[in-house]
């Protein structure tokens, strides 16, 4: 927090409601104040008509495995380079999320740009305010950069020729509402990690979206974190499996909406843990959304271990973030380290934005990696973690 609003906070209330009334009106106390409303912008000349989705019938070969350089190996480890220009940086809770203030992701330098890579790597998901310079072939440069950009093979591009690497979200007051046909628990995934290689620096834009408390926020959780609440025993015994990552439910939605599906649905092996390249930390690899069965044990026992992890990723609160958006802002985020999940319930507003994501390295488990808590514990002389839930505890908060 800025140094005035600390102080601010800790002024005897009396002298706080008196500098309120006097020198900070409310700005909105003209409109009016309406608990639950925020007001709807429906511009008659919407500026993105070029970003506008469509779900054109191209038909496209199976991906193969391509080249892939990790940036992040690249990175300064106390990113300098990155933070030389920033005013300001911030962590939103100590397993994941960071927010930089005084970046253009526009004209970030080579050196920058696997500043942002490293730091990605270590904090899951970095945010960035107010990015009205960095339009969609800045974003697909920065994203080029990181990796071979990842053309989704059901989900719509823009109206604009060329941007068929650009996955389009958009909803608007004539959408259908979404929430019924899911669980909060399945709405929870990595991106598209049924593809052999499956997606690592991954940006998304709102171009426009509700307003402040109109809903709509994203939020993260960190698989470094789920890998590290699990025991030792439950760590070793899934470093063992692997699992079918399926691309088959989106294909169906696509064809029963009478929309083109331009890569035949497949279904993909990988590692359930998995290590990054970067840190060399081992995570979890799992999401609710694509993983339909692990690979080796009974029907029984895979499905008990998918609820066990699924409530793990969705459940625990400590490794999660969640991001209230505004216009023009960007997070970017690594699909191998991360699950994230969209929140409903902002109609009527419109919520566009755009995502390029880059193709990574296959899935693959070094058995020498690392622990991301046990390793920072270390460095800061934290206690080691209490994992022995047979005790009694007086919890109070």
């Amino acid at each position: 927090m800025a140094p005035s609003i600390i102080e601010t906070m800790y002024q005897p209330v009396q002298a706080y409601t008196k500098t309120l009334r006097a020198e900070s009106p409310l700005k909105n106390q003209e409109a009016g104040y309406t608990p639950g409303r925020t007001s709807v912008d429906r511009p008659e000349d919407y500026e993105h008509q070029d970003l506008l989705p469509r779900f054109p019938n191209l038909r496209w070969a199976p991906l193969v495995e391509v080249p892939y350089v990790e940036k992040g190996l690249l990175g300064h480890p106390e990113f300098k380079n990155l933070l030389e220009a920033a005013t300001d940086v911030f962590d939103y809770n100590p397993k994941i999320g960071t927010e930089i203030h005084g970046v253009n992701l526009a004209t970030l330098t080579n050196a920058q740009k696997n500043d942002l890579a490293r730091l990605i790597s270590i904090r899951g998901v970095v945010f960035f305010r107010d990015q009205k310079d960095f339009s969609i072939d800045d974003q697909r440069k920065l994203g080029q950069y990181f990796g071979t950009l990842h053309k989704h093979a059901t989900t719509s591009v823009p109206r604009r020729a060329g941007l068929e690497d650009v996955h389009v979200v958009y909803t608007d007051e004539k959408s259908k509402e979404q929430r019924a046909y899911f669980t909060p628990t399945f709405l929870w995934h990595s991106d598209v990690t049924y593809e052999i290689q499956p997606p690592s620096y991954t940006s998304l834009k709102v171009l426009t979206g509700p307003p402040r408390g109109g809903g709509g926020d994203t939020l993260w959780s960190s698989q470094y974190a789920a890998y590290d609440v699990m025991s030792s025993h439950m760590q070793k015994y899934l470093e063992q499996l692997t699992a079918l990552h399926s691309s088959e439910l989106q294909a169906k939605g696509s064809r029963a909406l009478g929309r083109p599906v331009r890569r035949e649905p497949i279904i993909t092996e990988h590692p359930i843990i998995r290590t990054h390249p970067v840190t060399g930390w081992k995570s979890l690899f799992f999401n609710p959304g694509f993983v339909k069965a692990i690979v080796g044990i009974p029907k029984t026992e895979s499905d008990a271990i998918i609820r066990y992890l699924n409530e793990v990723i969705s459940t625990t609160q400590e490794f999660h973030v969640r991001f209230q958006w505004n216009k023009n802002d960007v997070a970017y985020w690594d699909n191998r380290i991360c699950n994230h999940s969209a929140s409903y319930g902002f109609a009527p507003h419109r919520r566009h934005a755009v995502r390029v994501a880059c193709q990574a390295e296959r899935p693959v488990l070094d058995h020498s990696g690392t622990s991301q808590e046990d390793e920072l514990n270390v460095k800061y002389g934290l206690p080691k973690i209490n994992k022995d839930g047979s005790g009694i505890s007086n919890y109070n908060d």
